[in-house]
């Protein structure tokens, strides 16, 4: 009785984890005749047991009193009769057992044959040994209950059976992580399908001759590179070739379940011999570029290992898109860029489910564990705005992250995959040595994520025989590890002689394999059949209509006054029964009023009617970032919510969804709290999809910081390095109104330092008819650029930052503004104020209270590429002007000051001085302290007049 008093106080069973009797009761409360005749009855007897036993706050409560009742058995032992007690005994037995497969189910990955290497001993867990819960070799050949497993149809097993299922399912070559799942039926699926196979999965023959040929591609392209290009980097493979049979059986499985488009996200490991081995490209091409031949048209192109691939294919299920993005050495960031890119192709497709469009994701160990982007994608998986109907992500697990890394600092988890379970992904840890195992765990993948449309990791334990790149020596910092991969005999080796042995292969035909892989490298000869070159599909994205065009400041953005007026009728009108909140209604009675002409155009305004305009005229938006919807100055209000609804209780109304018949779609989304992964996202979307204005708004444009990769690995570089095109806009709240350095500056001067090449646009508007057509400008404009606007923070309720209606139906984007009093004579002025952005506003306030005639104030609206025609033209009527100052609010060592003032140089005349106005250069954005930041913008106003000594430079 003690026995039974220790297993029901301290086994597995009665543990934190959900033990197989929570799974009985569950099965049970759904239908009574799922569960054996002895459990029926004893849980019938349960439902009139109290919810709590009143001793262990930390149990289930909801199966408490299942414990109890065994514990009040127990107790109550030797009261039974002799006709009883056997009955008890043999309940008791079944527990046990039934522990010990929820046991299993939990920990059977933590003994699991994963590691090639075989580079330590398994652990010892208590609760695998049968031993733990009073089972003995007598037990062994006993008959038990084999109700809720699915090892077997019969209803029973001899404990020796079950042991021999557990341990093949679970701790052979696959280790499946999966009973943290809170949905029982989840669960339940996995455990069906891993149950119900022999071990790692049946193949024929024909399969398994598939999977050698893999195998023998993957190593006989690696070898060959080895010795043909001796010492250069291409981050080999060799020691995970059964990645390359896990990726054929990824294009073909999802080929034949409805699968059209496959995008693939990767780092460096492996990239080369996808590239060749699935994708089809051809290997000359690649030896071009070892032997340093490079792509025409691309100003500065790439190294090989980061170049993306595209290429149709012919699969068992039809013919499969597949695409290998871009992606810089940053490893991890290229995963919320394809997430977006998939996104793109299915909102094309109207593939809400994500059946047509699939993700893959492949990973390194230590950069899955270690780069916090993984999080913030994992993060955007199950919201609206961003999910892709599921994501199956690969590691390529060489348990070394990096050659100098100690295992001990490589992370804090036990598996480098726990990251995952924050979204309840199931992982399949699976030993590389046994790639029929892999093939097989990649297909549950797949079938799990078309079945839950969720996340799905494949964790592929292999090795890296050589060093992080072939210029590295690996035995220096890992000797004993190296001294064993040394000793490895090869994964395609150890497959082909599995073959031999079982009669499938000759012993002479995996050597023939290897030749025959050979001599196609030797030829230069595409290894994979049939790519397809004919192929059109219709969803494709299509760039060819923006290639090729010539960059110009101005396109045809006006719009007749009558078109603004009835539009803006539109955008200020809500459903009858609709209650719209005081403040709101009062913005919309205010809009109304400038779609008339009665009043001027703000900027939320200008922005609301480029919108309305663009769907109107069949161009889609899509607007994401963490406040988009009201906008975090509460200016936009694009999302209106229903006072006595709740939002999703068809509580909100967006106008900019009922502008006309038959429109474009308007899209806006409240990101989730990150800006790399949203921004990555964004971009990846923007890229798959030049026909939608796709925005990212940053809360404050400081907060771009956190997305700093993106934009430089991508945004600014993609079309120099890789010729992909792009139009993603960035609205990024800009201003000095002293709150402080990470709520002043969007960094100017970081987006100035990265133009070249007429890579980006640049723009800083100062009201809201300059919003209104430089939106439009980016849709009907024949090519696509990046827009980066710094967006105001002030003036969106600035009266002096409005416009005529006039503005909008006769103008167009001016990236130079002149000086706009017609009083000032030209003649008489003697110094000329450049400026940017909000500053210009407290220059002509400040000149009026100086009653100063003599001195004008140019605004510069876009930075780059900067209009020097423009420019001059304005600068050129002040030729009396002796000097030339340029004013911002940044300090001087930010801001555009340091990018503006050769282009300023270039424009003045002989005798001319340039000058600066502004604050000194600081370590810091902004102060923090509002009275500096006051005493700070005085002084800059008065060097801009001339009342306190500023910075000035000769020409």
């Amino acid at each position: 009785m003690s026995s039974q008093k220790e297993l029901l106080s301290n086994s597995y069973l009665f543990g934190s984890n959900a033990p197989y009797v929570e799974e009985l009761y569950e099965s049970y409360l759904d239908n009574p005749g799922s569960v054996a005749d002895q459990w029926r009855e004893y849980f019938d007897q349960l439902q009139h047991q109290p919810a709590t036993d009143g001793r262990d706050s930390t149990r289930d409560q909801a199966h408490a009193p299942i414990v109890e009742s065994f514990a009040q058995r127990a107790k109550a032992n030797a009261f039974l009769t002799s006709a009883q007690a056997p009955d008890l005994a043999v309940a008791m037995k079944q527990v046990s057992i039934q522990s010990m497969i929820a046991a299993y189910r939990s920990l059977g990955a933590r003994i699991a044959d994963l590691d090639p290497l075989k580079r330590s001993e398994r652990p010892s867990i208590p609760e695998l040994d049968p031993a733990f819960y009073g089972l003995t070799e007598a037990d062994l050949d006993q008959v038990y209950s084999a109700t809720n497993t699915y090892f077997t149809k019969a209803d029973t097993m001899t404990l020796r059976d079950m042991l021999k299922a557990l341990r093949d399912t679970y701790a052979r070559s696959v280790g499946a992580e999966f009973m943290y799942i809170s949905d029982p039926v989840v669960k339940r699926w996995i455990q069906q399908r891993l149950e119900s196979e022999p071990g790692t999965g049946s193949f024929n023959v024909e399969q398994k001759r598939n999977i050698l040929q893999q195998l023998t591609e993957a190593e006989g392209l690696e070898r060959f590179l080895h010795t043909k290009y001796v010492g250069q980097k291409r981050f080999s493979l060799e020691g995970g070739e059964s990645f390359i049979a896990c990726m054929d059986e990824v294009v073909n499985h999802a080929g034949e379940n409805g699968v059209q488009e496959i995008i693939v996200g990767m780092a460096h490991r492996g990239r080369l011999n996808m590239l060749v081995n699935i994708m089809g490209k051809m290997p000359a091409d690649l030896f071009a570029e070892f032997e340093g031949h490079h792509a025409e048209g691309l100003t500065d192109g790439d190294v090989k290992y980061h170049n993306g691939f595209s290429s149709d294919l012919s699969t068992r299920g039809g013919p499969v898109h597949l695409s290998l993005a871009f992606n810089p050495s940053h490893l991890e960031i290229v995963n919320p860029v394809v997430e977006g890119s998939v996104r793109a192709r299915q909102d094309r497709r109207n593939d809400e489910e994500g059946s047509q469009v699939l993700p893959v994701l492949v990973h390194g160990d230590a950069a899955f564990a270690g780069q916090g982007v993984v999080m913030e994608t994992l993060n955007l998986a199950q919201t609206r705005g961003y999910g892709t109907g599921g994501t199956l992500h690969i590691v390529i697990n060489n348990q070394i992250g990096f050659t100098t890394s100690d295992p001990r600092d490589t992370r804090s988890t036990l598996y480098c995959t726990d990251v995952v379970k924050m979204i309840e992904a199931p992982v399949f840890h699976v030993n590389g040595d046994d790639p029929e195992a892999v093939v097989f765990v990649t297909q549950l993948a797949l079938d799990f994520r078309r079945e839950f449309k969720h996340d799905v990791v494949v964790d592929i334990v292999c090795f890296r025989k050589l060093g992080h790149n072939e210029q590295d020596t690996p035995s220096m910092t890992q000797p004993l590890m190296y001294k064993k991969i040394g000793q490895h005999n090869g994964t395609r080796k150890l497959y082909a002689d599995k073959l031999v042995a079982q009669g499938i292969l000759a012993e002479n035909e995996p050597e023939d394999l290897v030749k025959g892989y050979r001599q196609l490298m030797e030829d230069g000869k595409r290894t994979v059949e049939p790519v397809l070159t004919d192929y059109k599909n219709k969803y494709a994205t299509d760039w060819s209509a923006f290639l090729g065009a010539k960059w110009t400041d101005q396109a045809d953005t006006a719009l007749p006054l009558s078109e603004l007026t009835r539009i803006g009728e539109k955008l200020t009108t809500v459903p009858e029964d609709f209650t719209v909140h005081p403040l709101v209604n009062r913005m919309l009675n205010d809009r109304r009023a400038m779609a008339r002409g009665e009043a001027k155009v703000d900027w939320g305004m200008g922005e609301h009617l480029a919108f309305a305009t663009l769907v109107n005229n069949g161009y889609a938006i899509r607007i994401t970032g963490q406040d988009s919807g009201r906008g975090t100055f509460t200016h936009r209000h694009a999302v209106l919510h229903d006072q006595k609804r709740e939002r999703w209780n068809d509580g909100a109304y967006i106008p900019l969804q009922n502008v006309s018949e038959g429109q474009a779609s308007f899209t806006v989304i409240d990101s989730v709290l990150s800006e790399e992964a949203v921004l990555a996202f964004e971009y990846g979307y923007a890229s798959a999809e030049p026909n939608i204005l796709t925005i990212w708004e940053a809360q404050f444009g400081d907060f771009a910081n956190g997305a700093q990769v993106v934009i430089d690995q991508f945004i600014t570089s993609g079309e120099a390095k890789w010729g992909r095109h792009c139009g993603l806009t960035l609205m990024l709240p800009h201003g000095y109104e002293g709150q402080g350095p990470e709520h002043s500056s969007a960094r100017i001067e970081r987006f100035l330092q990265l133009c070249a090449d007429n890579n980006i646009q640049v723009v800083q508007p100062t009201n809201g008819a300059q919003i209104f057509h430089v939106l439009r400008r980016q849709m009907i404009r024949p090519f696509r650029k990046p827009l980066v606007i710094m967006t105001p923070k002030s003036l969106l309720r600035n009266k002096d930052a409005t416009s005529p209606l006039s503005d909008l139906s006769e103008g167009h984007f001016m990236p130079v503004i002149g000086e706009v009093d017609e009083a000032i004579d030209a003649a008489a002025v003697r110094r000329v104020l450049a400026c940017s952005g909000k500053v210009y506003y407290d220059l002509v306030n400040h000149r009026k209270e100086l009653e100063r005639n003599d001195i004008v104030i140019i605004r510069v609206e876009q930075l780059y590429p900067f209009a020097h025609k423009a420019f001059q033209a304005e600068l050129a009527k002040y030729s009396n002007a002796k000097e030339v100052i340029w004013v911002q609010d940044e300090p001087q060592n930010q801001g555009a000051w340091f990018y503006v003032q050769h282009h300023i140089y270039e424009n003045m005349t002989e005798g001319q001085k340039l000058g600066y106005a502004g604050r000194a250069a600081s370590a810091s954005p902004a102060v923090g302290y509002l009275a500096k930041h006051q005493e700070q913008h005085k002084a800059l106003l008065e060097q801009a007049f001339g009342v306190r000594k500023g910075f000035m430079l000769t020409k």
